[in-house]
């Protein structure tokens, strides 16, 4: 398989952003994360703050889920509520990164997006409890009483979004190639691990 692009979802405080970096870096290639909201916000005509509060906004309704997806196919976007017409902006700024070359793509749901557009390796960053936390105070500088409660958040924030998109679960093991754990193997090791499959003819 000649994979042309590696999408990575990641579990808060994983590492899953820098692991994305470094496998751009190694590869040459681009790596896209926050851009993709930043694409998206400015389609809507939206602060990339809005665009946050709607994506932590999403339902948990299957119905719904699979009403606003068939909008979607159908180019109904008018139809739906801001937070499925993210998700559209979202896709529209994925697919159209996407066309510039090999890429690797953070969050959003990308590998959802890039259905069709080629040879995709979905990856999943996941961590120890301490290790996460531990990050999220030394990393981003998280309060370390709050660290437990903001891994909660973001990671169920994730979940819900990612749910919304698919009606399958974010950490299912069938929704992705290779699951890494970067308690155990170091960011680096899950950089090598990405970057050697990219490598292979």
């Amino acid at each position: 398989m000649q994979i042309e692009y590696v999408t990575i979802e990641r579990e808060y405080g994983s590492g899953g952003t820098e692991i994305a970096a470094r496998v751009a870096e190694r590869c040459g290639i681009a790596c896209y994360g926050a851009q993709i909201m930043e694409i998206a916000a400015k389609e809507l005509h939206i602060s990339v703050d809005e665009a946050q509060q709607y994506e932590e906004k999403v339902t948990n309704s299957f119905l719904y889920s699979v009403f606003a997806m068939s909008q979607v196919q159908k180019g109904s976007a008018d139809l739906l509520s801001m937070e499925s017409r993210l998700y559209v902006a979202e896709r529209n700024a994925i697919c159209g990164l996407a066309h510039y070359g090999k890429a690797v793509f953070v969050g959003h749901c990308a590998s959802e997006a890039l259905k069709g557009q080629g040879d995709v390796l979905r990856v999943f960053i996941r961590a120890a409890d301490g290790f996460r936390h531990n990050r999220a105070v030394s990393e981003y500088g998280i309060d370390e009483k709050d660290a437990e409660a903001v891994c909660r958040r973001y990671n169920k924030k994730r979940e819900k979004y990612y749910a919304f998109i698919t009606s399958r679960k974010w950490n299912g093991i069938s929704n992705y190639d290779m699951i890494l754990d970067s308690s155990r193997i170091g960011i680096d090791g899950c950089a090598e691990a990405i970057a050697a499959l990219l490598a292979e003819p």
